[in-house]
């Protein structure tokens, strides 16, 4: 009775206990630059968060006196003693750590004790100052190629764009550069992509576990943020190399109130082809602006954008380019110190064009979106934080439009149906913690989808698309037997979907901890590709009346653990992915210039699996890590009510993106101030490929049989790349700071195949296989620069 008395005195004691709350910015000293993820902790307690995307945190806790931690990978401690007997404000700008080592930093910009504890997993932050530093082909910093280092992240071979993720497709990531959403990731063709690093602040790949303010995309989110520009001098970065340059500028606005960046970029491949009388050419360029304005201290107003292009031409024959134009109007807004809110208003192009000046026609195309997004953050209690908030997307396709050049054209006008649509979603997401080890992150997301009038729909026999013919063993078209016209206004169909999304963290002890998620997403739009690589003219096309939304679970269940002090640390994780509705392309499928596109593919079902391991040693002067994912991606296609088998007899099948084993080495070793080193070692199982299995002749023509769908090989990839940094004694008070930086990419001259064709020998008549490499051996050197 007397111990049931004490504990209930206890709890009346605390309720009577005031609460008060800590709230605030950390920001960069030198640059004013607001830090995504620094660490706020009351010392001696566990109470404490990590500042938001805008470097905002709110603390609250009993009335007392503690002692304020304020901890960023790279900077110095800050401690502030504080009386916490009020609400109080304390905005804190940090300085670099003066023992920092800039150029051999892998760990992630969290302290490690609150990575351990946070419900995050499956979730890859990279350091800029390390993408920096590793080697990569014709000397071009590049952000993806990074994390295609890291496990469960993949190309889908050499001089492809886009990237793969846990054995998904490419147009199952969601890219966002500062909110905005990117269509296609690569300058030409993928050889470089579009992020500067020069512009670029936070890079953070989401592989799982996504959280419920994300919504759109089944395989993984990459959330870009560029930087605001520096408020506190004029500054300028930039590079100087043997097929691209870059310029960044960024300096303070109305008396240090605000701030501006643009940057910029340009390839002279093209200019170096006509010096060297070549009729070919290729080139890109993108620009980057941001510019923000603090109104008060709780009111702050962003304007950022993107622009970028290429361009390629094949003699006077042959002409595309294509790009990405974003622009994205922010208003950040503390409503008080537990309340923290940002409206977006953001728009997003992606635009291809293709000419033929021998059919004197062009083609072009297009994929418009406008977002409208209002996200909140509450700071309830120091174990209770909410995030919630809705969005409203209005696509607008624009599949194709062929138009002649010319009045003896022998090519028709042609302009396929437009499609709109328009996507909602609105969310809400908890991170609570439970018990001193035990903290959960769990939400819901409701999404909408709504195909929108305009234009006719083809209405099929059976209402069947596509029927397998059973005589010829083959699926075909549909028969049409009319179409129903949809005016603007009309709704052709509505989806609506229920995403829940669910995360713990235990933590076994200060170095250790053991994490498990559970993610449902929906994914409205589609990319229309029957190649294993994105290219310009693939088509986006919204879910609909023939086409349903890809509906993907994935479990992951993960080990962390840090070692000697954590000057080491290692990650594990499993996980397994399911999507329906995934689609899939008949044989001999024609997707372009398609009007009913329907007609060309099935509905299947897609399933991925794997282990990931990765180990990093994260202090010192050589740093760097092993990375190792074992997996497995499949996906199968039945017939249904089409008939027939489906494709591969209905069986499982290799997708493009299956890597049986993926292994990346990256390492780095500071030898002294003016002299460091990087290398990369890469090695992958080889890409699923159909192969020719036999042929038979017809009529005197030799016509090739194939074997099933993905299951052959490309041979392994592997390679070995090489950079050298070399900084030249500079006065420590010199304004003009430079570096060289060589560089050798597949440095022992492997020759990666990028595809294998057959053949007959004309002189001999023996079929033969090509091998096809897109690089061997590539030098590079690079002057970059800061003042």
């Amino acid at each position: 009775m007397t111990s049931i008395f004490a504990i209930l005195l206890t709890g009346i004691q605390l309720m009577a206990q005031e609460n008060y709350t800590i709230s605030g910015k950390i920001s960069d000293i030198d640059n004013g630059e607001t830090l995504f993820g620094a660490s706020v902790f009351l010392e001696g307690t566990t109470i404490g968060v990590v500042t938001n995307e805008y470097g905002f945190y709110s603390i609250t806790a009993p009335e007392g006196k503690y002692r304020l931690l304020i901890t960023y990978m790279g900077y110095a401690d800050i401690k502030q003693e504080v009386n916490l007997n009020r609400n109080q404000n304390f905005n804190f700008e940090i300085s670099e750590s003066s023992t920092k080592l800039d150029e051999v930093e892998v760990t992630a910009e969290e302290s490690e004790i609150a990575v351990l504890r946070k419900p995050e997993m499956s979730v890859l932050k990279m350091n800029i100052e390390t993408v920096k530093q590793m080697p990569v082909v014709l000397g071009e910093v590049d952000i993806l190629k990074s994390l295609q280092m890291l496990p469960g992240v993949t190309n889908n071979g050499e001089g492809t764009g886009g990237f793969h993720v846990r054995g998904g497709a490419g147009d199952q990531n969601l890219v966002l550069l500062d909110e905005a959403i990117i269509y296609n990731t690569s300058h030409m063709f993928g050889f470089f992509s579009v992020f500067n690093a020069d512009a670029i602040k936070d890079v953070k790949l989401y592989k799982g576990g996504i959280p419920a303010r994300y919504g759109g995309r089944v395989s993984s989110v990459l959330d870009v943020r560029q930087k605001d520009g520096n408020s506190k001098r004029f500054a300028a970065t930039g590079g100087i190399g043997i097929i691209s340059s870059r310029l960044a500028l960024e300096a303070p606005l109305f008396k240090e109130k605000g701030s501006f960046l643009i940057a910029g970029r340009r390839s002279y491949a093209d200019i170096l082809l006509k010096a060297a009388g070549e009729d070919n050419s290729v080139s890109f360029y993108d620009l980057n602006l941001k510019t923000n304005y603090k109104i008060n201290t709780n009111n702050r107003l962003f304007l950022s954008g993107y622009f970028g292009r290429d361009a390629f031409e094949l003699g006077e024959n042959f002409s595309s380019s294509y790009g990405n134009s974003t622009a994205n109007l922010r208003w950040n807004h503390i409503f008080n110190d537990k309340l923290f809110s940002n409206l977006s208003a953001v728009y997003s192009k992606y635009d291809y064009e293709l000419g033929i000046t021998s059919a004197e026609f062009d083609w072009v195309s297009s994929i418009i979106n406008y977002n409208l997004k209002y996200d909140l953050k509450y700071y309830f209690s120091d174990t209770f934080k909410l995030d919630f908030g809705a969005s409203g997307i209005h696509y607008e396709f624009d599949p194709g439009e062929i138009i002649p050049t010319s009045e003896t054209s022998a090519v028709n006008p042609l302009v396929l149906d437009k499609k709109k649509a328009l996507e909602t979603g609105i969310y809400v997401d908890a991170e609570h913690k439970l018990t001193e080890k035990l903290t959960a992150q769990y939400g819901l997301r409701y999404s909408a989808f709504s195909r929108l009038g305009g234009q006719p729909m083809t209405e099929y026999f059976n209402n069947q698309p596509v029927v397998y013919n059973s005589d010829l063993g083959i699926y075909e078209r549909g028969t049409a037997v009319g179409e129903t016209v949809y005016e603007k206004g009309d709704v052709i169909k509505t989806f609506g979907n229920l995403e829940p999304r669910a995360s713990l963290a235990y933590s076994i002890n200060d170095n250790s901890s053991l994490k498990a998620g559970f993610s449902r997403v929906a994914q409205y739009i589609h990319l229309l590709s029957n190649t294993s690589s994105a290219t310009p003219l693939d088509v986006w096309a919204p879910s609909g009346q023939y086409i349903d939304p890809q509906l993907s679970n994935q479990y992951a269940l993960g080990y962390f653990r840090n070692f000697k002090n954590k000057a080491y640390s290692m990650e594990a994780e499993v996980y397994y992915k399911n999507t329906d509705n995934r689609i899939d392309y008949i044989d001999g499928s024609d997707l372009i210039g398609q009007n009913t596109i329907e007609t060309e593919i099935l509905k299947g079902e897609s399933r991925a699996y794997g282990l990931e391991l990765l180990l990093r040693k994260n202090e010192g002067d050589f740093t760097g890590w092993i990375s190792y994912t074992l997996s497995k991606s499949e996906q199968r296609t039945p017939g249904g009510s089409a008939g027939g088998l489906g494709i591969s007899d209905g069986e499982w099948y290799n997708t493009p993106y299956d890597r049986t084993h993926d292994i990346s080495i990256s390492g780095s070793y500071k030898l002294n101030e003016k002299w460091s080193f990087g290398t990369n070692l890469v090695f992958q199982t080889g890409r699923p490929v159909t192969y020719p299995n036999g042929q038979y002749e017809y009529e005197g023509v030799s016509i090739a049989s194939y074997s099933d769908r993905n299951s052959d090989r490309l041979p392994a990839y592997h390679r070995l790349d090489l950079s050298v940094n070399y900084k030249p004694n500079k006065k420590p008070d010199a304004k003009l700071k430079g570096e060289w930086v060589l560089g050798i990419y597949n440095a022992y001259n492997r020759k990666n195949a990028a595809s294998v064709s057959f053949g007959q020998n004309i002189e001999t008549g023996a079929n033969e296989a090509t091998r096809t490499a897109i690089f061997g051996i590539v030098p590079s050197i690079t002057y970059n620069f800061k003042f």
